[in-house]
């Protein structure tokens, strides 16, 4: 594994000027290296682009990491107008966050090289983002970091002088819902069932009307929840199965159901297809416990959970879900691990791998989808 993050405006030798090479390259191992650091240069100005200018000192205009990388390991042409729409888009997603009273006030990223491939031509380098910001001004119980765990792969071609560009990056995750990335979510296909109840959809205005959560009510211990949460995050229990890139929508209602679980909530054990049974361990698993859409049927018919008007009135042990192009199929689901005293509900979550990150993040990065919160 090579190792990550390297210092800023690494410049690589130009090219030969001889004659064109009639073999295909070769990966060697300061290719290899080379590549992690072109990889670790574009994400890290990705994120850099969420920091405020006051924080990081940086101005707009101020050169970008991957502009030092010339010759032999470049960006090409099409992949730095990529890479320029890309910050612009999270520069007006920093905008977003500003008006809804959210900053970062530095931030770090690490990239791991962890495959290469090499096909004529053609190379792809499969490398492992790690993530983490500060949040400006962190108070009132709030947590004063957030962060992420992100994989991509990444494509390049070799020139007539044997010199690698590259030419694409592709997020590898099924979520596609780091902060830092401008994909389109994922969405999950259609679920169907006979007369499941129907979610409402949260209000995303800030701030919300007051709705406190009563935390002795249910007899389920919430902070339990949220320390499950925080504990597996990044590091899955080996005690259940790992659903990340599965076809079937990715591990984030099962990492949530375990999440419930570890606070207090009961198997009701029967038919896995039944949305009103919930049970998941290292064997099998109700749909209910790992789909997005059944989650939430059982969570309303079994009154486990109940609609709440506004996301911001999430607290610790909610859930929340998404439903990114609005079709009625829910996509994605979160548990809230952290609230702060200004009415912050702040969200974990699987695929991609993320913790406590902001309910505002959230609605900056997907303003027009449709949102669901739930009072467990």
């Amino acid at each position: 594994m090579a190792a990550a993050s390297v210092a800023t405006g690494i410049l690589l030798p130009s090219g030969s000027a001889s004659a064109a090479a009639t073999a295909d390259p070769t990966l060697d191992s300061a290719t290899k290296a080379a590549f992690q650091r072109l990889a670790d240069a574009v994400f890290t100005d990705r994120t850099q682009s969420l920091v405020s200018d006051a924080g990081n000192g940086r101005h707009k205009s101020h050169p970008q990491r991957t502009s030092g990388f010339t010759g032999k390991v470049r960006l090409s042409e099409k992949q730095s107008r990529e890479e320029r729409s890309t910050l612009d888009e999270l520069r007006a997603r920093k905008s977003r966050l500003a008006r809804l009273g959210e900053q970062y006030s530095g931030a770090g990223t690490r990239v791991t090289l962890d495959a290469t491939r090499v096909k004529g031509r053609y190379a792809t380098a499969d490398v492992t983002e790690t993530t983490t910001l500060a949040y400006e001004h962190a108070k009132g119980a709030g947590p004063e970091t957030t962060g992420f765990r992100a994989r991509h792969e990444l494509t390049f071609q070799a020139d007539r002088k044997g010199d690698w560009q590259l030419t694409g990056v592709r997020d590898t995750d099924d979520g596609h819902v780091a902060v830092n990335q401008v994909a389109k979510p994922s969405v999950a296909a259609p679920a169907t069932a006979a007369d499941p109840p129907s979610a409402t959809r949260s209000a995303t205005t800030w701030p919300a009307p007051a709705n406190p959560k009563n935390f002795t009510a249910t007899g389920y211990d919430y902070n339990a929840m949220a320390a499950y949460a925080t504990k597996y995050w990044s590091n899955y229990n080996p005690d259940y199965p790992d659903f990340s890139g599965a076809a079937a929508g990715g591990d984030c209602t099962n990492f949530v159901s375990q999440s419930l679980k570890a606070g207090g909530w009961q198997h009701v054990p029967g038919y896995t297809t039944d949305f009103h049974k919930w049970f998941g361990n290292s064997e099998i698993q109700s749909d209910s416990f790992v789909g997005v859409n059944e989650f939430s049927w059982f969570a309303l018919s079994s009154k486990r959970a109940t609609s709440l008007a506004n996301v911001y009135q999430m607290d610790v042990g909610d859930v929340l879900q998404l439903d990114f192009d609005k079709d009625g199929s829910k996509d994605h689901s979160m548990i809230v691990t952290k609230r702060s005293r200004q009415g912050m509900p702040y969200v974990t979550y699987h695929s991609n791998d993320t913790y406590n990150r902001s309910v505002a993040s959230i609605v900056a990065s997907y303003p027009t989808a449709a949102y669901y919160a739930y009072r467990t």
